[in-house]
């Protein structure tokens, strides 16, 4: 599986349209995702202390686009080198690619992401 943090309202957006489209396919060419090791560097890297997010959990056998597996797209954060490889979806996701959808809520001391930031039944 790979993961792929999004907003509760791009979601919603999603099932509405039936894809998944980020808005970094547009500007970018590909929609970032991560693998469970790199998930809660890059939230706080990007999304620190924001609320209203979901990870889409998405089996990587089933996205109709091409998956690539590259260096980070930008800047490395903190824990991240320039030698992870990341999987990114060079198109839509389809629906039925994404396994499940988890709530991903910071600490809300803290607004870090931790370990107890996602569901452990992923």
């Amino acid at each position: 599986m790979i993961l792929h943090i999004t907003s509760k309202q791009e979601w919603l957006d999603a099932q509405e349209r039936g894809e998944y489209v980020a808005p970094s396919l547009t500007s970018e060419g590909f929609i970032h995702c991560s693998t469970d090791k790199q998930i809660l560097n890059v939230a706080n890297a990007f999304y620190r202390g924001r609320t209203d997010l979901v990870v889409l959990s998405l089996d990587e056998t089933r996205i109709r686009s091409k998956v690539k597996w590259e260096a980070p797209a930008g800047p490395p954060a903190e824990n991240i080198s320039e030698a992870d490889l990341f999987p990114h979806v060079y198109g839509p996701i389809n629906l039925d690619a994404i396994a499940s959808v988890l709530d991903f809520q910071p600490d809300s001391e803290t607004g870090l992401f931790t370990s107890q930031s996602l569901p452990s039944n992923r």
